[in-house]
């Protein structure tokens, strides 16, 4: 057998494996680079929750973007037998898990970015029909958004939809629907890689990250990835965020608040029902939990 002809085998049955691992964690492999190939062909651990699932993934051999990651995501498929709405949250000065427990929520991750000093959202909030945050203008144009107030969530019967809003940092206001929370930027949006600046190191540069994502079935991804220590879990950029929700299938993935602020909670779970290491305290425990301005619920 010819040389070419072994590669050509032996390349075959990498993809074959990577492509079944994926499809065994529900993944969809789109390219089959060494970063894919790791990520798709990981071990996660899995729980089961009524109406959702939680997979954790720990890496911390550097197979992925040559760092170690540690990341969470919930689950919820289309066909759920519980039916699950989610909920916006906003409060002055609470941590996610407190904002989730205050309303008995089932699990809940920390929502769009907000003043660190007033506490007050920085970009479009609306709960229940109540206008409560603004998109905060820019020092020289007060009329365009800022470019991480380029993707919005908006709740339709419980479930979130995402899309992208005019340029205007006025647009939301004219919306007839009762929960919008924008943040962004968009990651994918029919199924491709929006457009990312490369000059702000909130882009580039590895932080704790939160996400939301939909699959072209319906099926809901909420992915945290812990952050800021560099032996276990060092974050993600935005393009590496954007690259891991496309394997995961989603179509449309939007970036929510990371840093300090990211937070996943479900109810009944140890360590208070955190899932993530909130980095506020310089800890790689369950302790250093940042007070945010607003959440996403699941009821």
């Amino acid at each position: 057998m010819k040389p070419r002809h072994i590669l050509f085998i032996l390349t075959l049955a990498l993809y074959s494996f990577i492509s079944t691992s994926c499809r065994a964690h529900n993944i969809a492999d789109t390219s089959a680079n060494a970063d894919s190939i790791a990520f798709c062909s990981a071990q996660w651990e899995v729980d089961e929750h009524p109406g959702f699932s939680v997979k954790r993934l720990s890496i911390s051999d550097k197979s992925l973007f040559a760092s170690n990651q540690y990341i969470t995501m919930i689950v919820i498929p289309p066909d759920s037998k519980r039916r699950l709405a989610f909920a916006l949250a906003k409060d002055t000065l609470l941590p996610t898990s407190e904002l989730a427990q205050r309303t008995d929520a089932l699990a809940a991750v920390n929502g769009s970015f907000f003043d660190m000093k007033y506490y007050n959202p920085i970009c479009y909030l609306r709960i229940d029909g109540e206008e409560v945050g603004i998109n905060t203008p820019g020092k020289d144009d007060t009329i365009n958004r800022k470019y991480y107030q380029y993707a919005s969530i908006k709740l339709r019967n419980g479930k979130p939809k995402l899309f992208i809003p005019d340029s205007s940092r006025f647009a939301e206001q004219s919306r007839p629907d009762s929960n919008i929370m924008t943040a962004g930027p968009m990651l994918l949006w029919h199924g491709e890689r929006s457009p990312q600046r490369d000059d702000r190191t909130f882009v580039t540069y590895r932080h704790n990250r939160t996400a939301l994502g939909t699959k072209a079935d319906g099926t809901v991804i909420i992915l945290t990835a812990d952050g800021r220590f560099r032996n276990v879990a060092e974050g993600l950029s935005l393009p590496e965020l954007t690259s891991i929700m496309k394997w995961l299938g989603c179509v449309n993935a939007i970036n929510l608040d990371g840093g300090g602020s990211t937070t996943m909670f479900v109810k009944g779970r140890p360590n208070g029902g955190l899932l993530t290491h909130p980095s506020d305290n310089g800890k790689f425990d369950y302790q250093g939990e940042r007070p945010v301005s607003n959440a996403i619920l699941i009821l």
